[in-house]
């Protein structure tokens, strides 16, 4: 088994995760459970796009994955703090 068969078989995984990710983002019964499957949604999203740069060999992917998970967790934070202002999901 050599190493491209390894990170192919991490890449099907997380294919399967995201898909899962994205039947509770649209089932999800409430917005803050929504906001977590697309913040997890976007994580493994990132890893798919990192283990894609190293199965082709592209460093640019890489960088570009980078930048996608801090516009991601930046854009979680204002989600969050929004629906904190609107009382959203608060028991």
């Amino acid at each position: 088994m050599n190493a491209e068969t390894v990170f192919m078989g991490a890449f099907l995984l997380l294919l399967v995760s995201a898909t899962l990710t994205l039947i509770r983002l649209l089932l999800g019964p409430t917005i803050p459970d929504r906001v977590v499957a697309l913040d997890s949604m976007t994580t493994t999203t990132v890893g798919a796009m990192i283990i894609y740069g190293v199965i082709t060999k592209q460093a640019i992917i890489i960088d570009v994955a980078l930048v996608y998970a801090v516009l991601s967790y930046i854009a979680t934070l204002y989600i969050a703090r929004y629906l904190v202002k609107k009382r959203v999901g608060v028991i």
